[in-house]
């Protein structure tokens, strides 16, 4: 976690776990970096948005940035603070963009193109083989391809989320495991994480590429 560049852009389809992986990325920094920020840059999905867990961040010491109009309003229209640029600039400031689930989601990119491109970036692509759209070899590479396209960015490495919330098991993860190495020998992106609930992480073989990253359930409430 620690060598992936400071600006870190984490995309992935509806479903994929991008925004849960997101905020455990942000407060596994928080654990031993003074200065993260987390900006949600998701104007297409209302729902389950890393804003919505300002106040844990916040808590943990990490800047949230949201919707001009502030976390808890307006929740459902595009209205992307100017104060992102800010921790982008910051060449010590560990930055991390939750954003939108797919090619039109990561249009909000574009705002941001000159200062991501110079100031470099890793951009990660999480994967749940169990979302309609990503089950496949040939899914995911037609995902990567529109997203790049669209940004003019690159995905830098794979997250492999593979996932069924807390009913999850290592099979799960292993099915997943299968589909991202597949793609990584396609595309030569390397497999960067791989994600699972901790009681699940523990069981990951250690052979596995890519670190392995115990996931807790921020965004899910217990009943859900």
């Amino acid at each position: 976690m620690f060598n992936d560049k400071r600006i870190r852009i984490i995309v992935g389809h509806y479903g994929s776990g991008k925004t849960e992986f997101a905020v455990n990325y942000a407060m596994k920094l928080s654990e031993t970096e003074d200065n993260v920020a987390l900006a949600d840059l998701d104007v297409v999905n209302v729902y389950f948005r890393s804003r919505e867990k300002a106040q844990l961040m916040t808590d943990a010491g990490i800047k949230v940035i949201s919707s001009q109009f502030g976390h808890g309003a307006n929740l459902d229209l595009p209205a992307i603070s100017a104060g992102v640029f800010g921790p982008l600039q910051d060449d010590n400031c560990h930055t991390i963009l939750d954003i939108g689930g797919d090619s039109t989601g990561t249009r909000v990119l574009g705002t941001f193109k000159q200062i991501i491109g110079f100031k470099g970036y890793d951009m990660f692509l999480v994967v749940n083989a169990y979302r309609q759209d990503t089950q496949t070899k040939e899914g995911v590479i037609k995902h990567i391809e529109e997203i790049e396209n669209q940004t003019g960015f690159k995905i830098t490495g794979l997250v492999n989320n593979t996932h069924l919330l807390r009913e999850t098991t290592l099979e799960d993860v292993k099915k997943g495991q299968e589909l991202v190495k597949s793609v990584s020998e396609s595309t030569n992106i390397p497999i960067k994480y791989i994600c699972a609930i901790e009681k699940v992480a523990q069981t990951i073989p250690s052979d596995y590429d890519g670190e392995i990253m115990p996931i807790k359930m921020y965004m899910r409430e217990e009943w859900m």
